[in-house]
């Protein structure tokens, strides 16, 4: 069983050193297809499109395969995906993940930053996203991610729409308020 671990582990380092192997300028152009919606490098100046830039990689791997097998949806993400060949999404997904994250343009409010700390800690978000919210492998980094987008996300997981987590988001989203999401979603856009 060991082995099987290490070879598993073996190959994924390969997966995204294939990725790096990848020619630099084919990269980039496959990029800016997405920076129409994801805004320039991944920075996304439209509140309801996710930020990528600084994402990790094979979050932005896994969302892709997701929408190219149907396991998430959306019109627009899953023609995009299914154009993918499985070293084109690693590639994305190192691209993306390079990119230095920008501030957003957004203004929180404070009380609701407040009230979404406390709910974050009540649910031991940070045992997935880890602190500051900056995620971890398949975990995405939401610290910095639009409100509008956690929002929407939060409630496609509550509602079932979503359902790509494997269970941990919908059990979680299953028991919060539209006020604890609003609260929440304050609060990690804060955490940029």
């Amino acid at each position: 069983m060991k082995r099987i671990g290490l070879g598993l582990m073996f190959a994924l380092q390969a997966a995204a050193l294939s990725a790096h192997a990848q020619d630099d300028t084919t990269t980039a152009q496959l990029a800016q297809q997405c920076f129409a919606c994801h805004g320039p490098n991944g920075n996304s100046q439209n509140p309801v499109y996710p930020v990528l830039a600084g994402q990790d990689w094979r979050y932005i791997y896994n969302e892709l395969m997701d929408y190219q097998a149907g396991r998430r949806t959306g019109a627009v993400m899953s023609a995009v995906a299914r154009t993918l060949t499985r070293d084109q999404a690693i590639a994305l997904g190192n691209y993306f993940a390079a990119q230095k994250q920008a501030p957003l343009a957004f203004t929180p409010d404070a009380a609701r930053v407040q009230a979404g700390h406390k709910i974050a800690d009540t649910n031991l978000c940070t045992m997935c996203h880890l602190g500051d919210f900056v995620g971890q492998n398949e975990i995405p980094r939401v610290a910095g991610q639009w409100p509008q987008y956690v929002t929407k996300q939060l409630e496609d997981f509550r509602s079932g729409h979503r359902h790509n987590d494997g269970g941990s988001m919908t059990s979680v989203a299953h028991n919060l308020t539209d006020e604890d999401i609003a609260d929440l979603a304050q609060y990690v856009a804060n955490l940029n």
